[in-house]
C-alpha cells in the first residue's frame, strides 16, 4: 500500500467485516446469466434490420446476429461474431456503459415492457462460455513487416491482435509489469473479477506473432526516435497516465492521494483485509472513477464516504446507473461544492477539507462566498487524468502535433509524423471508453496495413 495511507488502519481493523463478507463485497456486481436465462433473454430480441443498438455500439458489433446465435444455442458462433468486431468483447461486456449505449437504443424500450434486451449480459454469456478448440482467428501469410505498439492497454492490444491477423509481427512495449492497462489496473474490482483481464490477454495472444516487453516506458528507457528507426510502423496507445492535481496547499500530506493509485493497489491485492481503509473519507470527482473509489471504500468498511462535486448531479459524467450503485452502498453525494482548503491535524496528516459552495450564474461556475467543512481521515481525488507529457519528451516525439494535450490524429489515426499512429485515450477526447479504445486500435491496424501494402506496391 502506498505510504500516503500508512497511518490508517487496515480493513481487518475497521468495522465488523470478516473475510467472507469482504470477499462477497467484491464479487461480481452483475452475476452472469444462466444458460436458461440467456436463452429466454435472447428470444426477446426482435433482430432488427438496421438495428439502432448496432449504431450505438462504438465497436460496430453485429448485436442482432450474435443474439440470434445465442437463441439457436450457437455460443461459439455468437462469440466469434462479437470478437471479430471487438477482440476484448469479454471485458467490454463487463465495463461498457451499455445503459447509455446499445441498451438505451434498444427498440424494446418503447414497447409495453419498457425494458431493453440485456445486451451486455448476453455478450458476456457468449464470451464466457465459448469453447474453441484453438484460437478462432488465424494469421494471414507473413508480410515480413514488424510493427511496434506502445502500451498494452485496450487500444494497443486491439491494434496488435488485428495486425497479427493481417500477417504482421508485433512487439508491444508496456510500462507496467502486467498487460491490460485500465482493465488490469483501473477498473473497480467488483466489475472485473477472477483475474479476467489476464485471462483475456492470454486468449488474445494465442493468435501468435505478438511479443510483449515489460518495464518499457516511452520517455524513460524508450524513445519514439528509436522505434521509428527499428520498426516499419509505430502505434501509440499511451492512455492518460497523469492524475490532475487540486492545486491546493498540503496536497502531498499523508492521507491524500489520487483515486486511481488506490484502485490500482486494490486491484492487485491478494488480501483485501490488508488494505488501508479510512473510516471517514472524501472522494472529489463526478466520473466513474470517483464512483468506483467511493463504492469500494464503503465496501471495505469505511463508515462515512462522501463524494463531492462542484456542479449539480445532472452534470456528473458518471451514469445514473453508476450513481445508484454508489448510493446503494451508502455513499453520500454533496454537489455544488468545490475544494477550498485541505485541513491537517497536528501531525500534518489529512483531517478533512473545507469546501466553497458554488452556483451556476449564466452558465459560469462561481462561488457564493459560503464555505463548510467535512471531517475525513483520507481524501481521494478523481478529477480526471491528463496526458503524461514526459512520454513525449524525446526530440522526435516532441514533434507530434497536439489537440490540446492529446496527440492529434487524422481520420486514419495517423499522427503528424509518417508511419506513427495513435489511438485510445491519448488522442483527441471522445467518450474515453474501453470499447472506443478497442475500436481505435482495430481501425488503426487496418490503416497501418493499408499504408504498408501501398508502399510495397509502389516499390
Amino acid at each position: 500500500m502506498t505510504s500516503q495511507l500508512n497511518h490508517l488502519p487496515s480493513a481487518k481493523e475497521v468495522g465488523t467485516y470478516d473475510p467472507q463478507t469482504l470477499e462477497s463485497n467484491f464479487s461480481d456486481l452483475h452475476p452472469p446469466l444462466t444458460q436458461r436465462q440467456a436463452m429466454i433473454e435472447s428470444q426477446r430480441c426482435l433482430y432488427c434490420f438496421d438495428a439502432p443498438c448496432v449504431e450505438a455500439c462504438p465497436s460496430d458489433i453485429d448485436i442482432p446476429s450474435f443474439i440470434r446465435q445465442i437463441s439457436e444455442n450457437n455460443i461459439n458462433g455468437a462469440a466469434q461474431t462479437i470478437l471479430e468486431a471487438n477482440i476484448l468483447g469479454g471485458s467490454c461486456a463487463r465495463v461498457c456503459p451499455t445503459e447509455i449505449l446499445c441498451e438505451r437504443s434498444c427498440v424494446r424500450n418503447h414497447d409495453a415492457e419498457c425494458q431493453p434486451v440485456l445486451i451486455g449480459l448476453l455478450q458476456r454469456h457468449a464470451t464466457d462460455n465459448m469453447q474453441f478448440d484453438s484460437h478462432p482467428f488465424k494469421r494471414a501469410a507473413s508480410t515480413g513487416r514488424h510493427i511496434a505498439v506502445v502500451g498494452a492497454g485496450p487500444a494497443g492490444l486491439s491494434c496488435a491482435h488485428r495486425l497479427a491477423m493481417l500477417g504482421h509481427q508485433v512487439t508491444i512495449f508496456e510500462a507496467e509489469q502486467k498487460p491490460g492497462g485500465l482493465n488490469e489496473y483501473g477498473i473497480a474490482r467488483y466489475k472485473m473479477t477472477d483475474d479476467f483481464a489476464r485471462k483475456e490477454v492470454e486468449f488474445l495472444l494465442e493468435i501468435g506473432g505478438i511479443d510483449i516487453q515489460y518495464a518499457q516506458r516511452l520517455g524513460d528507457n524508450l524513445t519514439l526516435d528509436t522505434l521509428r528507426h527499428r520498426y516499419d510502423s509505430v502505434f501509440l496507445g499511451l492512455g492518460l497516465g497523469a492524475s490532475r492535481a487540486l492545486g491546493l496547499t498540503g496536497e502531498d500530506a499523508p492521507g491524500l492521494m489520487p483515486a486511481v493509485d488506490y484502485i490500482k493497489t486494490l486491484r492487485q491485492a491478494d488480501d483485501l483485509g490488508s488494505l488501508a481503509v479510512a473510516k471517514r473519507c472524501i472522494v472529489i470527482g463526478a466520473g466513474n472513477t470517483a464512483i468506483d473509489m467511493a463504492t469500494q471504500m464503503a465496501r471495505l468498511g469505511a463508515s462515512e464516504v462522501t463524494l463531492v462535486y462542484r456542479r449539480g448531479v445532472e452534470a456528473m459524467s458518471a451514469t445514473d446507473h453508476e450513481q445508484e450503485i454508489a448510493k446503494a452502498n451508502g455513499v453520500r453525494m454533496v454537489t455544488w461544492a468545490q475544494p477550498d482548503d485541505i485541513l491537517l491535524d497536528a501531525q500534518g496528516r489529512v483531517a478533512g477539507m473545507r469546501f466553497a459552495k458554488t452556483a451556476d450564474q449564466a452558465g459560469r461556475l462561481t462561488t457564493t462566498g459560503e464555505t463548510f467543512e467535512i471531517t475525513a481521515d483520507a481524501i481521494f481525488t478523481a478529477i480526471g487524468q491528463g496526458f503524461e507529457n514526459a512520454s513525449l519528451s524525446d526530440a522526435t516525439a516532441a514533434e507530434l502535433a497536439r489537440d490540446g494535450e492529446r496527440i492529434h490524429v487524422d481520420e486514419m489515426f495517423q499522427t503528424s509524423l509518417p508511419n506513427v499512429y495513435a489511438g485510445g485515450d491519448c488522442v483527441k477526447p471522445g467518450q474515453d471508453l474501453t470499447v472506443q479504445a478497442v475500436q481505435h486500435g482495430k481501425l488503426a491496424a487496418h490503416a497501418i496495413h493499408q499504408a504498408l501494402a501501398a508502399k510495397q506496391e509502389a516499390a
